[in-house]
């Protein structure tokens, strides 16, 4: 399984060139494959991403201090776990969330990880129908 990297170059804010594309379309396919048809089904995982696009959204208005924030972004990866628990999605799955949040240190970088979990979304729809 190919590997998150958000940053190529954080420190000059560099982005990964093959993020948004070659990583997000591998990540797509093996977890497609991995899972049976009761598992990382799209409404699933789908739900995981409007969870992130909310925690964005209040991210970058500001409204709310980035402390109070970035807690509710790591507990995504205990309701992963959870999920995995429940056999609604596979471990690859939970490793894809808990390896690019473990990145999201900053506003910046949540933004960065909810635009790669778009272009996921968007791979994995074209591998899997339901």
């Amino acid at each position: 399984m190919a590997i998150i990297q958000l940053w190529q170059d954080k420190e000059n804010r560099v982005l990964d060139p093959a993020l948004f594309f070659q990583t997000a379309e591998k990540m797509a396919e093996d977890i497609d494959r991995e899972g049976n048809n009761n598992q990382n089904k799209s409404t699933q995982l789908r739900r995981f991403f409007d969870e992130l696009v909310r925690l964005n959204i209040q991210a970058q208005a500001k409204k709310e201090e980035w402390g109070m924030i970035k807690p509710r972004v790591h507990m995504i990866v205990a309701k992963a776990a959870y999920a995995k628990g429940r056999n609604l999605v596979t471990q690859k799955f939970v490793n894809l969330i808990r390896d690019g949040i473990s990145q999201v240190e900053s506003r910046e970088d949540l933004q960065v990880f909810t635009n790669f979990f778009e272009s996921f979304m968007g791979f994995y729809k074209s591998y899997r129908k339901n």
